[in-house]
């Protein structure tokens, strides 16, 4: 599951400087708050829309404004 695969992530250091953005239809906060403590670096509900997916990757820094 995602958890697992963030946890898995985070535990090898040659993936450091990557960036992980959980997707999911999960929407309970126990749940957000669990995958941003795993290591997501930030959290997308679904149904999302274009806007909202690139507003989380310029947080990121991943795209320019």
């Amino acid at each position: 599951d995602g958890l697992q695969f963030i946890t898995a992530v985070r535990a090898d250091r040659s993936y450091d400087g990557v960036r992980v953005v959980m997707v999911t239809t999960e929407t309970e906060q126990a749940q957000v708050a669990r995958a941003l403590a795993a290591g997501a670096d930030e959290y997308v509900m679904k149904p999302f829309t274009p806007e909202i997916l690139v507003a989380k990757l310029s947080l990121l820094g991943v795209l320019g404004e």
